[in-house]
């Protein structure tokens, strides 16, 4: 193996944790929030996963994977918002969205902290959060874990958790699919108990200790704690040569 790899910065970990949310998911729409899950879904689109969809947020699906401080050279469809909605409806999307709070049962907000009547601190508002959630897979990306991030309830409930999607009935539970939180100190999804969250990985270099410090509810545990992979050569070559030369990455990651 190359000694490049072993080079990788936190943050081209993340974003190489960030493509493989994206893995055997076929012709959908990613629709990542930030720098890092950008990164990670262009990334996707020029090795392991061809067909994924990226677009401008807008109204344009890209032909072709620029980088990340530039907009496509060339339009493969045009995307109005009332068929963005017809995408989310039939599951056809996986969204990355990023969030002030998520909880065990991975309810989570970016809406407000404090009262939602009179908040410490007003955020984005609900938005398509309780949609997406119900309606195909959510990733969620969190660039600095902490036990203010990972709290023991959210203050208030924008994208829905699993026990939440469960007790609202079939409507809501059918198509529901939280797939996996991806922080800078590892990757989680929802495999505990009831659902709940769990550790799936910890980024290399980072301890247990470091985790469950930063992480303010019980933690599940597999038997076996896996270490997230290093991006290989070709990924490490794509990241930083090609999407991401000003290396906005690390501003959203520190080393």
């Amino acid at each position: 193996m190359p000694e490049t790899p072993l080079t990788a910065s936190r943050a081209e970990i993340a974003v190489a944790a960030c493509s493989d949310l994206f893995r055997g998911q076929g012709e959908i729409l990613a629709s990542p929030a930030g720098i890092i899950p950008t990164l990670g879904a262009r990334l996707a689109a020029l090795t392991h996963a061809p067909t994924l969809l990226l677009s401008d947020g807008e109204s344009t699906i890209y032909g072709d994977v620029p980088p990340l401080d530039r907009q496509s050279e060339f339009s493969a469809g045009y995307l109005p918002y009332r068929e963005l909605f017809e995408l989310i409806a039939t599951g056809k999307r996986h969204v990355v969205m990023g969030g002030a709070q998520i909880d065990r049962e991975g309810n989570h907000n970016f809406s407000a902290i404090g009262d939602h009547f009179q908040p410490h601190r007003q955020l984005l508002g609900s938005r398509a959060a309780a949609t997406n959630t119900i309606n195909h897979a959510t990733s969620y990306w969190f660039p600095r874990q902490s036990k203010r991030s990972f709290v023991p309830d959210v203050d208030f409930v924008a994208g829905v958790g699993n026990r939440r999607a469960q007790a609202a009935g079939p409507t809501a539970a059918r198509f529901h699919h939280l797939h996996r939180v991806i922080t800078n100190l590892g990757v989680y999804d929802f495999n505990g108990p009831g659902g709940t969250m769990a550790l799936r990985s910890l980024h290399p270099g980072v301890s247990l200790h470091e985790v469950q410090e930063a992480t303010g509810f019980e933690l599940h545990l597999p038997n076996t704690i896996d270490t997230t992979r290093l991006p290989d050569e070709q990924e490490l070559e794509l990241i930083r040569e090609v999407l991401d030369p000003a290396r906005r990455r690390e501003q959203e990651v520190s080393p």
